[in-house]
């Protein structure tokens, strides 16, 4: 490999949200990687860091292109310059949309498990979340269609937010399931906001489809939400696009984006974006082989050193979502325990909705030695809790 993912990078005293901790503390929680972005993200940062102005930016044609380019080459979907407009990022243009474009009594559909922020956006807006439970049969996620629909045709029940990928069982949806979720949104006037922010990081055979591309149905009623900062580790750089091909529906976002002061950009934003669109690409190759060696290398050593805890097998970013029904019945109490015993810091799968209590979600976007140092403070907690 030309890059070095098994370089220890020291995140302490950064100001780090992930690595603010205590002495034998070890964070698998919130989604960001413990890697160094690709050299050319750093040349570019550098370098308008090197220019000694920080003063307001704005949008250049070599950004949309970046954006184009990686689309239609990557994903085999055209973008156009006009669906296009900034965000600082897809939470705030979440809770913006929402916002501008529904009502306070609206109900907005989630399916559950999912981001724990989508439900921020919501309530936060005084607006009403409605589940559509994702159905487990112990292995797999599927969604309930039935389900669906009876939520969807509730008259108040007026946008729904697509995770594709989802966070956190990993399902890329096909384009079966997007087309049918498309038809039925259409069907009951529904806007959907597809968050694709994990759409590049899936196995090294599998692909995404961009929710818009499906149909022209789903083009016309859908908001979509990208960004290079989950693929590329730039989270911190504050850097999205937000695509809405229905021009009046354009309109109405990107009014709301201005109004809600989340489509100006920092003067890192544009620069690191291009150049991870731009040149990016061999080390994002390299990145995904390497994600997927650790989630094999998590799934063989659950097997056989945890068979009582089951990873749900996933195609897509960098989370493992855990079953632990048959070691505990909470595991926010378990993940407590396991902090408190261990120093290991995972997200409790309640966090993502009720139907996930029983699971935990992890992050493997770390050196492989992080990662069994991870796995083995994990078996000692399920050997202590049982």
């Amino acid at each position: 490999m030309k890059y070095n993912f098994d370089k220890i990078v020291d995140r302490t005293n950064t100001d780090s949200v992930k690595w603010t901790i205590k002495e034998n503390e070890l964070p698998m929680w919130i989604a960001d990687m413990d890697f160094e972005v690709a050299e050319e993200i750093k040349k570019a940062v550098n370098l308008r860091a090197d220019h000694a102005i920080y003063a307001y930016t704005q949008i250049s044609d070599r950004w949309y292109n970046a954006y184009i380019r990686w689309w239609k080459t990557r994903h085999n979907f055209e973008l156009k310059k006009e669906w296009m407009t900034f965000a600082t990022g897809i939470v705030p243009a979440i809770s913006s949309i929402i916002r501008n474009v529904t009502d306070k009594d609206s109900k907005i559909l989630l399916q559950a498990p999912v981001y724990n922020m989508f439900y921020k956006s919501i309530t936060d807006t005084d607006r009403t979340v409605v589940e559509n439970e994702l159905k487990y049969d112990g292995e797999n996620y599927e969604i309930d269609f039935e389900d669906l629909e009876e939520k969807l045709s509730d008259p108040k029940t007026t946008m729904m937010i697509v995770c594709n990928p989802h966070n956190p069982v990993g399902r890329i949806w096909d384009k079966e399931t997007l087309e049918r979720i498309g038809k039925l949104c259409k069907k009951y006037n529904v806007t959907v906001i597809s968050d694709e922010i994990h759409c590049d990081l899936v196995s090294p055979d599998s692909h995404y489809i961009p929710f818009a591309s499906v149909s022209k149905t789903c083009e016309e009623i859908s908001i979509t939400c990208i960004a290079p900062s989950k693929t590329f580790n730039i989270a911190g750089l504050q850097t999205s696009a937000i695509v809405v091909p229905n021009e009046e529906l354009f309109k109405k976002v990107q009014k709301g984006l201005d109004k809600d002061g989340v489509n100006h950009p920092n003067v890192f934003a544009v620069p690191s974006a291009i150049a991870a669109f731009e040149n990016g690409e061999a080390w994002l190759d390299e990145l995904r082989v390497y994600i997927w060696e650790n989630k094999k290398f998590a799934h063989e050593f659950v097997e056989k050193e945890i068979p009582q805890i089951k990873i749900i097998p996933a195609k897509a970013t960098y989370l493992l979502w855990i079953d632990l029904s048959k070691v505990c019945d909470d595991a926010t109490q378990f993940c407590d325990f396991m902090f408190e015993k261990t120093g290991l810091h995972v997200c409790a799968g309640e966090n993502y909705g009720k139907s996930g209590k029983k699971f935990i979600r992890v992050n493997v976007a770390c050196p492989k030695i992080v990662l069994a140092d991870g796995l083995n403070r994990l078996k000692k907690a399920i050997t202590l809790y049982n």
